[in-house]
């Protein structure tokens, strides 16, 4: 089993309360997809490039529509080496199709049942409510 460290995580407060959770590092990726995750949560990575793992925050009961599912994958195109593109590729899976295959390196993991959506790299206009 995995010694995790504190995680420096990047909080967001969306429209509606939903709580969207960006990490800073690998070991930090690997934090937050695998033990901060609960199963319902979405889980979001620029497809093809390096970046940060994205969560965001489902509480029971509450789903998200399109549009906040759009603005948490807009914040992982943005904490990514796609940050200063044009309309990028972003996956998007529930948490529990997030698992780490034996043996990989911090930060990578293997993912299911995933729809991409395309934004645009960009924070909702929201500043980061918490820097841990």
């Amino acid at each position: 089993m995995p010694h995790y460290r504190s995680p420096r995580l990047i909080e967001y407060i969306l429209p509606g309360d939903w709580k969207v959770l960006a990490g800073r590092s690998d070991a930090d990726n690997d934090y937050l997809s695998l033990k901060a995750a609960s199963a319902d949560d979405f889980w979001f990575h620029v497809r093809g490039m390096q970046g940060s793992h994205v969560i965001l925050k489902c509480p029971a009961g509450r789903e998200p529509d399109r549009e906040t599912l759009k603005k948490a994958a807009a914040i992982a195109a943005y904490h990514s080496k796609a940050r200063g593109g044009g309309i990028v590729a972003v996956s998007c899976a529930r948490a529990r199709y997030v698992t780490k295959p034996k043996a990989a390196k911090p930060g990578t993991v293997r993912i299911r049942k995933e729809s991409v959506l395309k934004v645009r790299p960009k924070t909702a206009g929201i500043m980061p409510v918490d820097i841990e």
